[in-house]
């Protein structure tokens, strides 16, 4: 298995697995132009990277790693980990844990102070699958919700 960066013909695989999702709030369309452009733009950003763990030249897993600079802990940058997805039928196989464990990695090579994700509170398999890699449940997250959405 490779992890490398996402190119834009893996949109699409990329789109599918976010798919999978069975607690998306919308439901995720393949070959939309929303996708292209936001691709364009994480592509475009020097803080960002849209990565894809890629097997026998299948796209089965992918992330978001962004790096973020901050004034707490002494000016340190930390890396953000989104959107993380393995391939439903391949989970178990350690995909998600070489994807974490990579992630890891290049926000040390970057100096960052802290690596953090969110995940759905209702996600208890991905919950273990963090805490097993090493995530600590230290804080509470927070999401904005419009008033008409509540």
């Amino acid at each position: 298995m490779t992890i490398r960066d996402a190119r834009a013909e893996d949109l699409d695989a990329i789109v599918r697995l976010l798919a999978e999702d069975s607690l998306g709030a919308v439901p995720e369309e393949p070959g939309a132009d929303s996708y292209r452009r936001a691709f364009a733009a994480i592509e475009e950003s020097p803080d960002n990277r849209l990565l894809v763990a890629e097997h026998d030249g299948a796209v089965v897993g992918t992330f978001q790693l962004t790096f973020i600079p901050n004034l707490s802990l002494h000016g340190g940058p930390r890396a953000q980990i989104e959107a993380v997805r393995v391939a439903s039928a391949l989970r178990g196989r350690g995909i998600g844990e070489a994807m974490m464990r990579w992630a890891i990695e290049r926000a040390g090579e970057a100096g960052c102070v802290l690596v953090q994700l969110t995940s759905n509170a209702r996600r208890a398999d991905a919950r273990r699958f963090y805490e097993r890699v090493g995530f600590v449940a230290s804080h509470v997250g927070f999401k904005y919700v419009p008033p008409q959405d509540r």
